[in-house]
């Protein structure tokens, strides 16, 4: 493998920040500092930018198996690897459903086909996520997969039984249930938008915070009394905020996530029926976008995820109520991030690297990613022009699909370069 040197970057994710070059060789990091030359490396010149250890996204929907019109691994690791990320871990909701160990090493063995992320199979908590019987949880972490990450994402697992022995279960092995917090009882079927005065006014079925809040109230609940591992997908409103910082307090191992999509977008975007801001859970008022911020810059919610949810035109393009749920995020939630967090003075580029890449991989147990940068460490970094504007073009996007809410917003800082092993896997908004 060629030797790569990165020079003049502005280091963060360490004990001290500071100019410094980065030395890769065979796809570790050999030496950090002020390097004179590099005998046959390529060159990198990062200087200007800020070095981030390498993305981790807890949250995508590749589509594949079961809808390759929408997303394949192969198009959603590039997608993946545009937006800065070198680890992204795929949710069990494809058909066939990730519910067994062979399902589990097939995502694993096209990931690494790809060469461009480290695709990392989530397990389904549920057989056909129908919530009734536990999936093979245990096959599945002995299986190359490894899987400790578990989800029923899109559906909730609402049966408070067999959340109690999934949770039971992984606490064996050290596993993780993340929870999608939808009580099904509160926000039935046909509910597509926050429940309030505007979604009534709009004839659209009401989703109430409280289908989310008594969920999260349940399962931290749970977690205390199995002495197991919970993680929040998605947090959507102030008062699961407030849950989950109860919880903290009582020392419950519970850990959390926000989308990019959550910390800016509101409900009021529903008022043209655009079924791009269709999601799942909904866009809420602002004062529950003020809650999340706040929450992510505190440290109550540990992570950005992006619930990158691809979908083909022809599952979108339907009244409101009919479109599927669901919004791109792999290749813009760097820069959304950017835009709300650092330049609304939330958090720092050291934030950024603890909320996009350190927290996903403890959370995920991915020991290879969310590094410090230093001598010895894989060389998955992510290389961010704070001072670049985009302005977010949703045809150039290597995604399959075109749901992007960010279409035609201009938003300040961007990925320049991803490194995955080693490697440059892209450029200025290209695969390399």
């Amino acid at each position: 493998m060629a030797s790569l040197l990165i020079t003049g970057a502005d280091l963060v994710g360490r004990d001290t920040d500071g100019r410094a070059d980065i030395l890769v060789e065979d796809g570790v990091i050999t030496e950090v500092g002020s390097i004179r030359s590099a005998k046959g490396a390529d060159v990198l010149d990062a200087d200007g930018l800020v070095a981030l250890p390498g993305l981790v996204d807890l949250h995508t929907h590749l589509r594949e198996p079961g809808r390759e019109d929408a997303e394949t691994i192969a198009s959603g690791a590039a997608a993946a690897a545009v937006g800065g990320f070198t680890a992204v871990l795929a949710m069990a909701n494809t058909n066939p459903v990730t519910d067994t160990a062979e399902a589990a090493e097939r995502i694993f063995d096209l990931g690494r086909a790809t060469g461009l992320v480290d695709v990392v199979p989530v397990g389904a908590v549920t057989k056909g996520l129908d919530g009734e019987e536990l999936a093979e949880l245990g096959l599945m972490h002995r299986s190359r997969a490894r899987t400790t990450f578990f989800s029923d994402d899109g559906r909730c697992v609402h049966n408070a039984r067999v959340m109690r022995r999934a949770l039971e279960y992984v606490r064996a092995f050290g596993g993780v249930v993340s929870q999608h917090a939808q009580d099904p009882n509160l926000a039935g079927p046909q509910a597509c938008a926050h429940e309030g005065e505007l979604s009534g006014r709009l004839g659209l079925p009401g989703w109430p915070g409280i289908a989310e809040e008594s969920i999260v109230a349940r399962d931290v609940m749970l977690a205390r009394h199995t002495g197991s591992r919970v993680h929040v997908a998605h947090v959507s409103t102030a008062g699961t905020v407030e849950v989950i910082r109860w919880a903290r307090a009582q020392g419950i191992d519970v850990t959390a996530e926000v989308t990019p999509h959550h910390l800016v977008l509101t409900t009021d975007l529903l008022a043209g029926y655009d079924p791009t801001f269709k999601v799942n859970p909904p866009l809420r008022p602002q004062e529950d976008v003020d809650a999340l911020r706040a929450a992510l810059a505190d440290g109550t919610i540990d992570a950005v995820a992006t619930d990158h949810a691809p979908h083909a035109r022809h599952d979108k393009e339907h009244a409101f109520v009919d479109a599927a749920f669901g919004m791109l995020g792999l290749e813009t939630a760097l820069s959304v991030v950017s835009e709300v967090m650092v330049h609304g003075g939330f958090l720092d580029w050291a934030g950024v690297a603890r909320v996009m890449s350190q927290n996903p991989a403890r959370i995920a147990g991915i020991a290879a990613h969310g590094s410090a940068l230093a001598v010895g460490d894989a060389a998955h970094l992510t290389l961010v022009d704070p001072s670049a504007e985009v302005t977010v073009d949703r045809s150039a996007s290597v995604s399959l699909s075109r749901n992007n809410p960010w279409h035609g917003r201009t938003l300040r800082g961007a990925v320049h370069a991803t490194v995955f092993g080693g490697r440059v896997t892209a450029q200025k908004g290209a695969l390399a």
